[in-house]
């Protein structure tokens, strides 16, 4: 469905009570166009072919999933089936395991009668959790931000990069990488940003570009793999994305070519900064290269654009979804708990975990 009016959230419940609504990140920039989910596989659909994406969505959305199941049967099968279909959908985002886990966790010890009712609440808590969370995050990404900008020696407004979409529409609200950009562009802070167009589903192009734009938010589009140059030469303050998943160590993985940028701020010293909640960090991992799994996505991807093919006749493609930056290539990691040193101690004094 159509809509003239921009949506505040990404995801929410619809009028009937029961199903949800989402906004269709695939016909972005095109057209604002609504989707309504009646069922798991709808959900489910809508996850792999990202109708919606970004790790904090995938873990609402799939939470809303749930609860879609438990209006039609409530059994403990439907639970099990529903947690199936839901896990295999994306590998690489740990948010969808987190939000499925706590589901299962608030369902399985309660009365069949009263599952309906607290899964829908649990899912309105995690959404509800999400926006307060990224807000936070902005929070604690905006004193990064004034710390940088003080410590400037040019002048003009604070020079950003980022990479794929770590916005409000990877989030319900706010976003993570973005958070701090939309709170600086409110305080009056001067802003650009540097959008990479994130081939092959130019999420950056199609989607950060898009919602930077609603908000007013002075933006470039570049071609990927023109993000080195640009720090080379200087035309760079910072750079800050979003994660997927982060090891107990800081590893950090996000859409793929986020390593490459983190090599280049790291050889000219320019801040690389990884913002995410909580629930994207996998506490039972430690080396990210080596125990992050890596979504391979359909090589058509890469081969076609909109139906026309970019290759001669019988050429495959590789199309992995993301890559992983080791935590020595990352200055700091922004939480909605404060900014720590992308390591294993810096996360656990921040949610209070300790070392192994």
């Amino acid at each position: 469905m159509p809509s003239s009016t921009l949506p505040e959230r990404t995801i929410w419940l619809a009028k009937d009570g029961w199903s949800v609504e989402i906004l269709d990140q695939t016909r972005l920039p095109q057209s604002v166009e609504i989707v309504g989910l009646r069922t798991v596989s709808e959900v489910a659909a809508a996850i792999l072919h990202m109708q919606v994406r970004g790790a904090p969505l995938i873990g609402v959305t799939a939470a809303y999933g749930m609860a879609i199941a438990m209006h039609g049967d409530a059994s403990d099968n439907s639970i099990a089936a529903a947690y199936q279909e839901l896990i295999r959908t994306r590998p690489t985002a740990v948010n969808l395991r987190w939000a499925l886990d706590r589901m299962v966790a608030v369902l399985m010890p309660a009365s069949t009668d009263r599952r309906r009712i607290l899964a829908y609440s649990t899912a309105a808590e995690i959404a509800e959790a999400d926006v307060a969370t990224n807000h936070a995050i902005g929070v604690h990404g905006l004193k990064v931000i004034r710390k940088i900008m003080a410590a400037r020696k040019s002048s003009g407004p604070l020079q950003v990069m980022t990479h794929c979409n770590a916005g409000r529409l990877a989030t319900v609200e706010w976003g993570t990488a973005t958070a701090p950009i939309y709170l600086a562009h409110r305080a009056g802070i001067p802003v650009h940003v540097w959008v990479s167009e994130t081939r092959p589903r130019n999420q950056g192009a199609s989607l950060t570009a898009w919602e930077l734009v609603q908000a007013g938010v002075p933006l470039t589009v570049i071609a990927d793999n023109s993000a080195g140059h640009l720090i080379q030469r200087g035309m760079v303050d910072m750079v800050i994305v979003g994660a997927d998943r982060v090891t107990a160590c800081g590893d950090a993985a996000n859409k793929v070519g986020t390593y490459l940028k983190a090599l280049a701020a790291g050889a000219h010293k320019v801040p690389f900064y990884v913002a995410f909640p909580e629930s994207t960090i996998d506490w039972g991992i430690r080396d990210g290269i080596t125990e992050i799994p890596i979504e391979q996505r359909a090589s058509t991807e890469v081969t076609e654009l909109r139906g026309i093919s970019l290759v001669p006749p019988g050429v495959t493609a590789r199309n992995d979804a993301f890559d992983v930056t080791p935590a020595k290539w990352i200055t700091g990691l922004i939480t909605e708990k404060g900014v720590c040193r992308a390591s294993e101690a810096g996360l656990s004094r921040l949610f209070g975990r300790g070392t192994a």
